[in-house]
């Protein structure tokens, strides 16, 4: 784990994908496995390992949102270690609410 990014196969596992981002603040985190699992095939793994407080809130709550499916979290002490299933129909956020100032939400 090296602070940057990282997308790569998780070894022994060509189904799983590995995220890094460690180090990595809010939002990026969940932006950027947004971004990964858009991409997979619905059912595909991504594994991904984060050090923001913040995330071990995001995550849950984006895969709710989004129709992914959480499958593990482990609490790794200075960091989480998350396991996501990509859903089969995800929903992406309103952009028309993206748009808003968050006083207006």
């Amino acid at each position: 784990m090296s602070g940057e990014t990282t997308d790569e196969s998780a070894p022994g596992d060509p189904g799983e994908v590995l995220l890094d981002v460690i180090g990595q603040r809010c939002p990026l985190p969940v932006l950027r496995a947004r971004k990964r699992l858009i991409r997979l095939e619905p059912g595909r793994l991504v594994r991904v390992f984060a050090s923001d407080p913040v995330a071990r809130i995001d995550m849950p709550h984006f895969c709710a949102e989004a129709g992914h499916e959480l499958v593990e979290v482990r609490d790794r002490g200075t960091w989480v270690e998350f396991l996501i299933r990509r859903g089969e129909d995800i929903r992406e956020p309103d952009d028309e609410l993206l748009s808003k100032p968050v006083s207006d939400i």
